[in-house]
């Protein structure tokens, strides 16, 4: 069974910044990419930011600039570093990964995180 568990998120104020990371266990065999994908009130789910295996990233333009995504390939956990942050990126947070199961290596199957609230309070 593969799961992806985040942590990280909470209330900061306006200007702040906050960590989001998500760790991936289970039987991997590999991951692909890897993104940070949010989900505000009333509003449809967004792609925040993304990272290959190789490292190359993709940004949301309302986030670049202040958003960082970064991985640990060893620890099979990415990150999301938010700085300067805005009331408008309020919203639940979902992490996604693509993911080679050990026991299924023909197959790349996308998962995702629970979801952390992020709070930005002006």
């Amino acid at each position: 069974q593969v799961q992806l568990v985040e942590s990280g998120g909470g209330l900061v104020q306006l200007g702040g910044s906050l960590m989001l990371s998500c760790a991936a266990s289970g039987s991997i065999f590999s991951i692909n990419a890897m993104g940070w994908y949010r989900q505000a009130p009333g509003k449809q789910r967004e792609l925040v930011a993304t990272i290959t295996s190789s490292g190359r990233t993709n940004y949301a333009d309302s986030v670049k600039g202040r958003f960082t995504i970064s991985r640990d390939n060893a620890k099979n956990t990415e990150y999301l570093q938010m700085k300067s942050l805005k009331p408008e990126d309020t919203a639940v947070y979902f992490c996604n990964a693509d993911i080679v199961k050990a026991s299924d290596r023909y197959y790349v199957n996308t998962y995702w995180g629970q979801g952390t609230q992020v709070t930005v309070s002006s």
